[in-house]
């Protein structure tokens, strides 16, 4: 239950601190947001140029890995220009309802990559388990049924949050303590009993990042069951190597909601600025390495990567 003795009401804007703590660093935490950005960005638009000219990339796991670099490209895009423009600009105002969207296509772009990143696992699983079916099982048909499963989970999922925001009438503050209007900060100055909102935020998790995992251990547990049944020490290397981009990826990705999920459990807190820190490295981090992962482990995309410098360089 929240203590409002100084209430005010629904306001009209909202002003975001950044990292509270740190405003007198923004300007250098802009530098590497900047860099990030523009990393992402062109790895992305990259990855995608790359498997739309090359005909021999049009194959299931290619097309999977291109639907999770227009989620990086939508997850960047709708989250680092506007942290830059509080860095730079100082520009930190913003309407509740702009705010209400904010706080559904963020969330909207991260729980598509997690499900993105199990429609993978579900790709390597029938690549080593069953590989004279792999293109009859995954077809054209099968990944548009599973892309649009992705977006209608987040969809549903995410929907009630700026739904169950607009009915809250009182706040403690107009200001969020953070970088953008993260649900489950604006549901800490909310007044009143926040009692649901913990709840749905705790269902978001288990219903994406929760599910998302469990089914990717299972499908690696069967991988490697299939795996240590092949006699040749040669073909389990060569099995194992088809996993490696995607096990590095869902490392990366998972690794910051594992920590802060145990940091939680084991009683330890962080200060403030530095959980705002780790929550933004859940968004920014992975657009930025998933194309230089799959660029540098993938035989197909180094070469035309390799092409495209060396087509430069003459």
């Amino acid at each position: 239950m929240s203590s409002c003795n100084n209430s005010i009401a629904q306001p009209l804007i909202f002003v975001l601190a950044g990292i509270p703590g740190l405003e007198s660093s923004h300007g250098w935490f802009s530098v590497p947001f900047f860099l990030v950005f523009v990393v992402a960005v062109i790895g992305n638009a990259t990855i995608l140029c790359i498997i739309r000219v090359e005909k021999s990339l049009h194959e299931p796991m290619f097309l999977l890995l291109a639907m999770l670099s227009v989620v990086d490209l939508s997850l960047v895009s709708v989250t680092v220009p506007r942290m830059l423009g509080i860095f730079w600009m100082n520009a930190k105002e913003i309407s509740f309802n702009a705010c209400l969207t904010q706080m559904f296509f963020i969330p909207l772009f991260y729980v598509m990559e997690s499900g993105v990143l199990l429609a993978m696992a579900f790709d390597r699983f029938v690549a080593i388990r069953h590989p004279l079916r792999y293109t009859t099982v995954l077809s054209d048909n099968l990944l548009v049924k599973m892309a649009l499963a992705v977006l209608a989970r987040a969809v549903a999922v995410l929907t009630p949050a700026p739904i169950l925001m607009k009915r809250v009438e009182s706040f403690q503050t107009h200001i969020i303590a953070y970088s953008y209007c993260a649900y489950m900060a604006v549901v800490q100055i909310a007044c009143g009993d926040v009692s649901d909102h913990i709840v749905y935020g705790l269902m978001v998790i288990a219903a994406s990042a929760g599910f998302d995992l469990f089914f990717i251990i299972l499908s690696y547990g069967l991988i490697l069951h299939a795996v240590f049944r092949i006699p040749s020490w040669e073909a389990r290397g060569k099995a194992f190597s088809t996993c490696g981009s995607h096990l590095c990826v869902i490392a990366l990705f998972y690794s910051p909601v594992i920590f802060s999920v145990l940091a939680q459990i084991l009683g330890y807190r962080m200060a403030p600025h530095l959980q705002i820190i780790i929550d933004n490295l859940y968004f920014l981090v992975p657009p930025m390495i998933n194309p230089l992962i799959y660029g540098a482990r993938t035989k197909q995309v180094r070469e035309w990567v390799l092409r495209i410098f060396h087509c430069q360089g003459d």
